[in-house]
């Protein structure tokens, strides 16, 4: 298993597994997990790693098929501004490969924003640590998980 899941196993908190053969042609990583899954694009959430002025890597958590606001990324943070973070830190720094980013089980835990549509879902799919694994759990799990805080982050 991934550290994700391991990490989740570990803090005895209820989640499903999802598994879905992952089609490397596919433009979305996050919309192919909804489509797979046959779950709206609303509870399926991207794990997306942003640099912060100067050098701070923080972790955001968005539905799939929205944006992220690097202005209110930044404002939430306390930072004055916020840039998606290079393919390389992210890897080094989480220890998964893009499109399998989790949110859980990093290999160094950062600072988590989570959006706040979240909490209008009863469950959410976050990235299971690879392309084609998802996990479902309630929002106010992963927020204890991750220590993360809610915020409107998402366009």
């Amino acid at each position: 298993m991934t550290p994700a899941v391991n990490s989740v196993k570990k803090a005895k908190i209820a989640f499903t597994l999802h598994q879905y053969e992952h089609d490397i042609t596919h433009s979305s990583y996050g919309l192919e997990a909804s489509e797979n899954l046959a779950v709206v694009p609303e509870r399926v959430f991207k794990t997306l790693v942003v640099k912060l002025d100067p050098t701070e890597l923080v972790v955001a958590i968005l539905p799939v098929n929205s944006m992220l606001s690097m202005k209110i990324m930044a404002k939430a943070c306390g930072a004055r501004k916020a840039e998606m973070a290079d393919k390389i830190e992210v890897q080094r720094s989480t220890g998964y490969i893009i499109g399998g980013v989790s949110p859980l089980g990093q290999k160094k835990p950062l600072k988590t924003v989570i959006d706040v549509t979240a909490q209008q879902h009863t469950t959410i799919y976050v990235s299971g640590g690879r392309r084609g694994l998802e996990i479902e759990l309630n929002a106010l799990d992963l927020q204890i998980l991750t220590l993360a805080l809610f915020a409107p982050i998402s366009q």
